[in-house]
């Protein structure tokens, strides 16, 4: 308990109580299936952009696959990983992962915009500061804590700031599915805070999935479906 307690205090509130035996196994399962579900459809997405519909768009939809793929693998490692010094190392990675994530995700849509001036500055500025991020994270995990959901709040809604551009480029049900997706990640945040309900991890990244899911398949319809 004392081992758990100073790793806690060291890394903030992604190191949480003990879990029973169903909730790891109930979480692994989310896990499993959001990752096999990522490299699946994510698969697909990259053979046919490259090949049909968006062969310039593939570097871009390439770093939002990959940084898709290593959010979830890391969040599967660090949460099933029992309480040993290897999981304060990959705490450190989980949460930073998050941030490359966030700005992989942003990739897509934002190279959509072109060379256009909002385009170049909000992809600077969400890079720029997942960067910074990550690097926090790495280095000085202990600094953050709950501090770290605000950021990465602040950098996900962001494209608000974009919104009127990406409605001029964009198919207006990707802007759907993009909204809803960010709903979904910041109503999941309830879980993630709500230590004492049982499986509230499993809900948390229930509602992870979820999102991803529907910016996977917005991704999917603005690169692939809008443009067969």
């Amino acid at each position: 308990m004392r081992d758990i307690a100073s790793t806690r205090a060291k890394f903030g509130a992604r190191l949480r109580r003990a879990y029973s035996t169903a909730e790891l196994v109930v979480d692994a399962v989310v896990h499993i299936l959001g990752l096999v579900g990522a490299v699946a459809a994510g698969s697909i997405l990259l053979a046919l952009a490259l090949m049909q519909t968006a062969p310039e768009a593939f570097p871009a939809l390439l770093v939002y696959v990959a940084t898709l793929v290593v959010v979830l693998g890391v969040s599967l490692a660090f949460n099933l990983w029992p309480n040993t010094p290897v999981k304060n190392y990959l705490a450190r990675f989980d949460q930073a992962a998050i941030f490359l994530f966030i700005a992989g995700s942003y990739t897509p849509f934002l190279a959509a915009l072109g060379g256009t001036p909002a385009g170049v500055v909000m992809m600077s500025l969400v890079w720029g500061a997942s960067l910074v991020g990550v690097a926090l994270k790495l280095i000085v995990p202990e600094r953050f804590g709950r501090v770290a959901i605000a950021l990465y709040l602040a950098i996900g809604w962001s494209g608000v700031l974009v919104f009127q551009a990406l409605g001029q480029a964009l198919p207006a049900s990707t802007l759907w599915l993009l909204l809803a997706g960010g709903v979904t990640y910041s109503a999941g945040i309830i879980f993630h805070l709500w230590e004492k309900l049982k499986f509230q991890n499993a809900l948390w990244h229930v509602f992870v999935v979820a999102g991803a899911s529907l910016h996977l398949w917005a991704v999917i319809d603005c690169m692939v479906i809008a443009r067969l």
